[in-house]
């Protein structure tokens, strides 16, 4: 199987690669210190198309594909995590839940504004006392007068809380299955519905300059009709959105691993010890060696994951790999990085001090590496 690129991926990994060095990576270490949203960043992002990428042009997308929303992605972290991360979440988890189980009349409504970048969607999943455990959802919706009644809390929602943030996809239970086990739905609640409450804004060890809040939902009522796909549907839906996440995932920590080895190769040829570049250490060469090594395999695994997506192939157990590699490449990198730098990779100037912040949570967001190596024992045919 071949994994050159065609013209028109090069083409634009190339563009969102010049973007990432000349417009996000001169700016973005302000944004990070003052711990800021980059608004401004995210328009020129809107502008160029990145958030409509995956999708077909009929809904206000520019008819791309999936690999084309991983190769930005990549790009984008390889010098900055936040704003790779807030185009993530708000293409698989905002948007793509949308695409793939809206009405027409919700599509119509939702999907031209957050394929424009205009407006940021999020997803309510994870909850207090959820975490990796996502079928304990707490949140409960019960039908009153034609309205969904909300309530419940929460945790961890990545561009929830934003001035252009539209809206949040909740998880809920809506009943009770035959077997006994909760009914879980997924419900569209507009940002600015009564009983919406957006809670604290996080103080994050990494990613820094993105948007991460708790919601509070309290009697929030909300029409029927934003029932989001089929009712009692919500959890198998977000596995769903899931699986392609984690490729999405290991694309933005394959960037984060290339930026580490990109970072180390230009300070080893100015940085002197012991009279010589310290490039000509062979401790130091073998160090970056690696760090390639898991760069190109872990690129390898999400390209493979994201071409048998776009043939229609089963793709869960490869989905699962890809994450799994590739956050542990981005931490190893992160590491590496950081010890080549020496205590200048510990000032927040540098970015390996960045890269070394942002790399922890890819071992955890969206799966964290227990339950990647869950879904791949279950896909190996292992007893659950």
């Amino acid at each position: 199987m071949s994994y050159r690129l065609s013209d028109e991926h090069e083409e634009l990994r190339r563009t969102v690669a010049e973007f990432a060095r000349t417009e996000v990576a001169p700016v973005i270490g302000d944004y990070y210190e003052r711990a800021a949203f980059p608004y401004e960043i995210v328009a020129a992002m809107g502008r160029m198309g990145l958030f409509g990428l995956p999708f077909p042009e009929d809904v206000g997308g520019m008819g791309g594909d999936y690999l084309a929303l991983c190769l930005a992605l990549e790009e984008l972290a390889r010098v900055d995590s936040s704003v790779a991360i807030t185009l993530e979440a708000a293409v698989s988890l905002g948007a793509m839940p949308i695409y793939r189980f809206g009405t027409p009349e919700q599509q119509a409504t939702w999907l031209p504004r957050l394929c424009s970048g205009e407006a940021l969607g999020a997803f309510g999943l994870t909850e207090p006392e959820g975490g990796s455990d996502a079928g304990a959802t707490r949140t409960t919706a019960r039908l009153d007068a034609g309205e969904w009644v909300i309530n419940g809390t929460k945790s961890f929602i990545t561009n929830s809380g934003t001035d252009i943030t539209a809206l949040v996809t909740v998880t809920a239970v809506t009943g009770q299955r035959p077997d006994g086990r909760p009914e879980i739905s997924a419900i569209i609640v507009p940002a600015g519905t009564p009983g919406f409450t957006i809670g604290q804004r996080y103080s994050k060890v990494g990613w820094c300059a993105s948007d991460t809040n708790e919601l509070v939902f309290t009697d929030c009522r909300v029409p029927e009709a934003n029932l989001l796909g089929e009712r009692g549907r919500g959890y198998a839906q977000f596995l769903s959105i899931l699986d392609e996440g984690r490729i999405a995932i290991a694309a933005l920590a394959v960037g984060l691993a290339q930026g580490c080895v990109d970072e180390c190769l230009r300070y080893v040829g100015q940085r002197v010890a012991f009279g010589h570049e310290i490039g000509r250490y062979q401790a130091i060469q073998f160090k970056i060696a690696d760090m390639a090594a898991r760069v190109h395999t872990a690129r390898l695994a999400y390209y493979d994951a994201a071409a048998r997506l776009l043939a229609g192939q089963p793709f869960k157990k490869e989905a699962a790999i890809a994450k799994l590699v590739a956050s542990h490449a981005a931490m190893d990198n992160a590491r590496d990085a950081t010890q080549i730098f020496g205590g200048y990779g510990f000032m927040n100037e540098y970015p390996v001090g960045r890269f070394y912040r942002d790399a922890k949570i890819l071992e955890i967001g969206e799966g964290t590496s227990e339950i990647q190596r869950m879904v791949i024992a279950r896909e190996l045919g292992l007893p659950a």
